[in-house]
């Protein structure tokens, strides 16, 4: 696995950084919208997104830091304010336990549909000051969370541009030290923190590393399971378990289904 690791991670990441930048720019012209929207969460994947944009459009842009205060850890909150503050970017604050709270007042009690309603607020939340400013919402996913499904659909599932969505997690990580993020965001564990104690890996039952170095194997060299368990990518158990993520979220990557 280590040498598909490796042919992953060899990206030209300039180039990938320009790309970036001028799909950024030339959205924000041909939409004729007057800036870009994003959650700032403290995480990889987001701080990866708010420096492309401080290159681009730093005066444009506006992060949005949403944590639970219940269950948010407080370091994440405080890498987010460090983060924009290090970048030049407008940032506002705005925790969203209240609105969390009011909401669950009305709700059966559910963890795991009252942790994707965090996602949701969320996406409310940007999709509103996006509405006042006329600016676009800036999806955070990568391909390894896309394809697998690991998002909230009309949660963080939603956004008028991803610009990150053909990075996989371990690229991301080799593009966030060429992009110089601090070292403490990069090596944090992944978490999308919609309940307590939420760790991405933890909940998936595997890791990114095996994420990746399957998915790569199977969508962009196109390799067969039997081909990709001869290579010694991965255990068949592991393999069944990443294309089972992948075959049950087809539907988050579509278009709603209508009836005709």
């Amino acid at each position: 696995m280590d040498t598909i690791l490796e042919e992953i991670k060899n990206q030209d990441y300039k180039l990938i950084k320009n790309g970036i930048e001028h799909f950024l720019l030339d959205e924000v012209k041909s939409r004729q919208a007057n800036g870009l929207v994003l959650g700032l969460s403290g995480g990889i994947d987001s701080a990866v997104v708010a420096a492309l944009c401080s290159n681009t459009l730093k005066e444009k842009t506006l992060a949005l830091i949403m944590p639970d205060s219940k269950i948010t850890p407080n370091e994440d909150t405080r890498d987010g304010i460090e983060l924009a503050k290090q970048l030049g970017l407008d940032y506002k604050i705005i925790d969203i336990n209240p609105i969390h709270l009011e909401f669950a007042k009305y709700l059966e009690p559910n963890e795991r549909a009252l942790g994707n309603l965090r996602a949701r607020i969320r996406a409310n939340i940007l999709y509103y000051h996006a509405n006042i400013t006329n600016s676009l919402v800036l999806g955070s996913g990568d391909k390894s969370e896309f394809l697998i499904g690991y998002f909230t659909k009309h949660g963080d599932g939603s956004s008028d541009l991803q610009p990150i969505v053909s990075l996989y997690k371990i690229q991301i990580r080799e593009f966030a030290k060429y992009l110089d993020i601090p070292n403490k965001i990069i090596q944090k564990k992944s978490s999308p923190h919609l309940w307590s104690h939420h760790i991405a890996e933890n909940e998936l039952g595997v890791s990114y590393e095996e994420i990746d170095a399957v998915l790569y194997c199977m969508i962009d060299k196109k390799m067969s399971k039997s081909e990709i368990l001869k290579m010694g990518v991965a255990t068949e158990q592991i393999f069944d378990k990443i294309y089972s993520l992948y075959k049950n979220s087809e539907h988050k990557r579509i278009m709603p289904k209508a009836f005709s």
